[in-house]
């Protein structure tokens, strides 16, 4: 037998919902003035004193400012309530975001590793940089650097996987800031290839970093379970309520930074079905509770009975408590 949600748990799910939202868009808005500001700065003096590596850490905050878009819309649809098309939400909407904040990585690494490599085949046209271009990237390495923390600690606050993308975004700014401010400072020591040899060096480390994120929002879409740790912690949980006797068969899948869980609960043949419906209900709402769950399907098994619709494919895990 199964039991459905119950309604009286969805305000504070949708509470949740809300307030992760909220912080999403409020670390965004910051990393849009950051970046708008950063973009501009590094493009402009890049150009005007011939720096490569500064205009390709110019296009990368570019992209930063793409991405903050799509983190915006993604929030905003992400808190939207799950409807008759969604019926367990919109959650997914922020690994979507994810896998094309990875992509655009992907996009402009390439794009900025080929043009190092091109300026690499001809050394004798690379052009002497202005100091001024030394002074830019500083500045933007210390905004990058603290823009980074600022973010990764708003999204672990809300165990956001999406911001923690958009927060080590921001932190391969300041890796790849660093590497330009080294191949600019060798370029005025009179070693010219410094320079687009740093950029080439930023181009690889966006495109690892884009590789990365794109694999990993890929799998979740594919409904990829939690680790084993957390499907433990859920079991025990499970467990601990009264009138369970044993757990078996717990499957689970993202669901954004929500998890969406199905389970078997063992509980004594030779009580009513009202009684089993209310143990399935306290087991549920514990587990929901305790953990970043969205959703929990309970199948309602007798105890130490065979069960006979387990999947033959999926190799059953039972643990019997004394």
């Amino acid at each position: 037998m199964h039991f459905d949600t119950p309604e009286d748990d969805q305000d504070s799910d949708q509470m949740t919902l809300q307030a992760r939202a909220a912080v999403a868009s409020r670390s965004t808005w910051v990393s849009v003035g950051v970046n708008l500001g950063l973009t501009i700065t590094q493009i402009a003096v890049g150009i005007i004193a011939k720096s490569q590596g500064l205009v390709a850490d110019g296009i990368h905050s570019l992209s930063d400012l793409v991405s903050d878009g799509v983190v915006l819309v993604a929030s905003h649809h992400g808190k939207k309530d799950a409807d008759e098309d969604h019926p367990y939400g919109h959650q997914r909407f922020e690994t979507a975001a994810s896998l094309v904040i990875g992509i655009l990585l992907l996009a402009v690494g390439v794009g900025m590793f080929w043009s190092a490599l091109i300026k690499l085949k001809e050394p004798a046209a690379i052009p002497r940089v202005h100091s001024v271009a030394l002074w830019v990237v500083c500045l933007a390495l210390i905004a990058k650097e603290s823009l980074f923390r600022y973010m990764l600690a708003a999204a672990k606050r809300v165990k956001s996987s999406m911001l923690v993308a958009n927060a080590w975004h921001a932190r391969s700014d300041a890796g790849s800031s660093l590497v330009v401010g080294i191949g600019i400072a060798g370029n005025l020591l009179g070693y010219p290839l410094l320079d687009p040899i740093a950029a080439l060096v930023v181009g690889g480390m966006i495109v690892k970093m884009g590789w990365s994120f794109s694999w990993d929002a890929l799998h979740d879409l594919m409904d990829r379970a939690v680790d084993e740790q957390e499907v433990a912690s859920i079991r025990q949980t499970l467990l601990e309520t009264p009138g369970v006797r044993g757990v078996h068969d717990i499957r689970t899948r993202k669901m954004g930074d929500m998890i969406v869980v199905d389970a078997h609960i063992e509980i004594d043949a030779d009580i009513t079905v009202e009684a089993g419906h209310d143990i399935a209900v306290q087991a549920r709402s514990r587990v929901l509770q305790r953990h970043r769950v969205l959703n929990l399907m309970t199948h309602v098994d007798p105890w130490q009975s065979p069960d006979g619709d387990h999947d033959p494919w999926v190799q059953s895990i039972h643990i019997k408590r004394s």
